[in-house]
């Protein structure tokens, strides 16, 4: 009985050894190659494709500038990423769809047949699709634009790319940051409306605050005409007690959003010439006020 089976193991190894002889190593290597080639060829073709629509579209956005579509350049520039980047989705969609089917998996059967598959993929892409819809109703309700100032959660920058999945805002510092649409919940856009800056003055109780108002008003004449990212003529609060303690001498000044801070440094900077050049008492940082 031990001779009859090895003679059947002898019989079954001399036909596996029979097989592997008789197989054409020259057909295979010629299709190996045929479909590496393919699949160059369809790398190629994607690359042309990919820079021919990115031009297209690119060139599709500057004409509209000149027939106004959309008049908010900001909102133009937001537009064209989305679509630059849609774009790309969908080039490499139909890329991975035709190198699939140029090595012979059959994608629409698995498409097709992927019950339980795709009800796992569909379980572990909520959150993409919590993305693509959020990022959605950002677009659609212009919550942000490209080139916008805001504060997301923690962080404050300027908003560099909108996409389907994930919103780009660079930090002051150049830190770029990645956020997922879906953990957007409140956003605090600084660049919609004129914003308001406090100039501060510091003060002694010893300061004349008549001759103080009366040179602010002098350097207010003298500059407003100067500065065009002024919006309003700047408004003399007076004396106020700040909530750390400190004494100062308040005017609030109204700029396009953006130029507040540079605008309330030009003042302030003016303001304390003037004050110094007339010998007016004011405090200095750091020095315990004199009630």
């Amino acid at each position: 009985m031990i001779t009859g089976a090895t003679s059947l193991t002898s019989k079954q190894t001399e036909q596996l050894k029979k097989a592997f002889t008789d197989l054409s190593w020259h057909e295979i290597s010629q299709q190996l190659l045929s479909k590496f080639l393919l699949i160059i060829v369809t790398f190629v073709l994607f690359l042309i494709l990919l820079w021919v629509g990115r031009v297209i579209i690119v060139h599709l956005f500057q004409e509209s500038k000149k027939y106004n579509v959309l008049k908010n350049s900001n909102r133009m520039a937001t537009v064209k990423a989305l679509v630059l980047n849609i774009y790309r989705y969908t080039c490499y969609f139909f890329l991975l769809y035709a190198i699939l089917s140029e090595i012979g998996v059959p994608v629409g059967t698995l498409i097709a047949g992927a019950g339980i598959f795709s009800l796992a993929l569909g379980l572990g892409a909520q959150s993409l699709v919590s993305d693509i819809v959020t990022g959605f109703f950002i677009l659609l309700e212009q919550q942000l634009d490209v080139g916008d100032t805001v504060q997301i959660g923690q962080i404050k920058g300027t908003v560099t790319a909108l996409g389907i999945r994930t919103t780009q805002v660079t930090s002051s510092d150049g830190t770029l940051n990645f956020i997922p649409n879906r953990n957007i919940t409140i956003v605090q856009n600084l660049s919609r409306n004129n914003m308001v800056s406090n100039v501060d003055i510091r003060i002694t109780s010893k300061t004349p605050l008549s001759k103080v108002e009366e040179i602010v008003t002098q350097v207010n004449k003298k500059l407003v005409p100067q500065i065009k990212a002024l919006q309003l003529k700047p408004v003399i609060v007076g004396p106020v007690v700040t909530p750390d303690g400190a004494l100062v001498f308040r005017v609030t000044i109204t700029a396009v959003s953006g130029k507040q801070s540079t605008v309330a440094s030009h003042f302030l900077a003016a303001y304390l010439k003037e004050l110094r050049t007339n010998n007016i008492p004011i405090a200095w940082e750091g020095a315990p006020n004199e009630y």
